[in-house]
């Protein structure tokens, strides 16, 4: 019998604490320091809204605004005239790199603040190399200052985790220079690791302390936002419970009274009884929709009724009320009638329901017309009538029938329009588009 022996695979969760410890440390140095560090990254003019800068006047703070800027190019003047009195009486090439190198570096962090450390690292062996016996060893004094400076810079435009990966590093370069590179006499990298370290942990603490207030500004701004919106909420429930209140005793005294009325009058038409009863049908399904709307309103969780929500295949039924209530209304279909979306079917019956009972209210004994196009790609709709006709005068209105139908397509990425006609009348336009996928589903 032989056996095969499977080879073991460690994905990453078998894997010790330890290593993935490790390794994300790792990851985070080659992020940090080693992703793309000839990166171009300017530095931003400093804000001018803090407590004491607001106070300034304007033309000085204008100029406060470049005050990192002109720090950075004082740290680099001074790195320059301290190269330049180490290196007097020197060949003038090496001089020129001597005094200049450094500098340069310096200015390098405002652009390129990765690449700056690395070259300031890099030129610190050739720079303690050029000086004389005394200068310093592993870093040259004007090296010395330039490295503290390009560390500082450096960590202040960075996360505080590249603040400790360039201090390890630059304390790795010294025991290697102090092992390897030594020049038989005593090294200053002790100091600088001191110095730097001090420098470091002050940047550091000032970034967290920023981001802390950053994020407890950006809580309490969203805080004030969630509490202005509550309260805009806990008005609109209160207006809308005396909405109801008012709305319903008068829609509950229309339906009573439209109930009694035939009782009243001796031998009634059949005409009058038949507007009674739809007067009175419409105020009840008035009364039903205004319950349900107040209950999503008032209640959180408040559950839909079992009822389902009017769709396109009512609109026969709606033509038929709103001829009843004396609006002379065709209805026109084209196209292959589908079934589309629940949310596409509910705001296409809204829309015509609110176009028509604009009619009924602005343009009475006006004709209507209602077309319903079924096309590839999604619904289109266009009601229009014309002018107003009869003696019954048009109602005003504050035109938030039009703002609820354009904010309803606006949902469902349509486009819609409503504008008078040129006869005098108004027309209402909307397409909403409804893609293949959601006609199937």
């Amino acid at each position: 019998m032989t056996y095969v022996t499977q080879p073991q695979t460690h994905d990453a969760k078998s894997r010790s604490p330890e290593f993935r410890l490790a390794q994300g440390a790792l990851g985070g140095l080659r992020e940090d320091l080693f992703h793309n560090p000839f990166a171009y990254r300017p530095l931003l003019p400093m804000a001018v809204d803090g407590r004491l800068t607001r106070r300034l006047p304007e033309r000085i703070r204008t100029g406060a605004r470049w005050t990192p800027h002109a720090v950075v190019a004082a740290g680099a003047l001074f790195v320059f005239l301290i190269g330049a009195t180490v290196a007097e009486g020197s060949p003038p090439p090496v001089m020129a790199v001597y005094a200049f190198a450094p500098a340069l570096i310096v200015l390098l962090t405002l652009v390129r603040p990765v690449l700056a450390f690395w070259a300031s690292l890099a030129s610190t062996p050739f720079l303690g190399f050029m000086g004389s016996h005394g200068d310093g060893w592993p870093w040259a004094p004007n090296s010395f200052a330039a490295h503290l400076l390009v560390l500082t810079v450096v960590a202040a435009r960075t996360r505080p985790r590249a603040a400790g990966w360039m201090w390890l590093l630059t304390a790795g370069y010294a025991i290697f220079a102090e092992f390897f590179l030594t020049r038989g006499y005593g090294t200053d990298a002790p100091q600088l690791l001191f110095i730097a370290a001090l420098a470091l942990l002050v940047v550091t603490v000032l970034q967290v302390r920023r981001e802390a207030e950053q994020t407890v500004t950006a809580q309490q701004t969203v805080t004030a936002q969630e509490r202005s919106r509550r309260t805009l909420l806990e008005e609109r429930t209160t207006i809308a419970r005396e909405l109801h209140d008012v709305v319903a005793h008068h829609m509950s005294v229309v339906a009573i009274q439209a109930e009694a009325a035939p009782y009243r009058v001796e031998n009634p038409p059949p005409e009058l009884e038949q507007a009674f009863v739809t007067i009175r049908e419409n105020a009840v399904a008035a009364l039903t929709e205004l319950r349900r709307v107040l209950g999503v309103v008032r209640a959180e969780d408040y559950e839909a009724p079992d009822a389902p929500q009017p769709t396109l295949a009512d609109l026969e039924r709606l033509v038929a009320n709103v001829r009843e209530a004396g609006l002379d209304v065709t209805k026109t279909v084209t196209g292959a009638v589908r079934e589309l979306p629940q949310g596409v079917e509910l705001s296409a019956y809204r829309i015509i329901q609110e176009a028509l009972s604009n009619v009924l209210r602005h343009a009475p004994g006006a004709e209507a017309k209602v077309e319903v196009s079924y096309v590839l790609g999604g619904l289109g709709l266009r009601i229009v009538n014309g002018p107003a006709r009869g003696l019954v005068k048009a109602s005003p209105g504050a035109g938030h029938g039009i703002t609820g139908m354009r904010e309803r397509v606006t949902m469902l990425n349509g486009e819609m329009t409503a504008e008078p006609t040129e006869d005098g009348g108004y027309e209402v336009t909307a397409f909403i588009p409804v893609t293949r996928e959601e006609s199937e589903q």
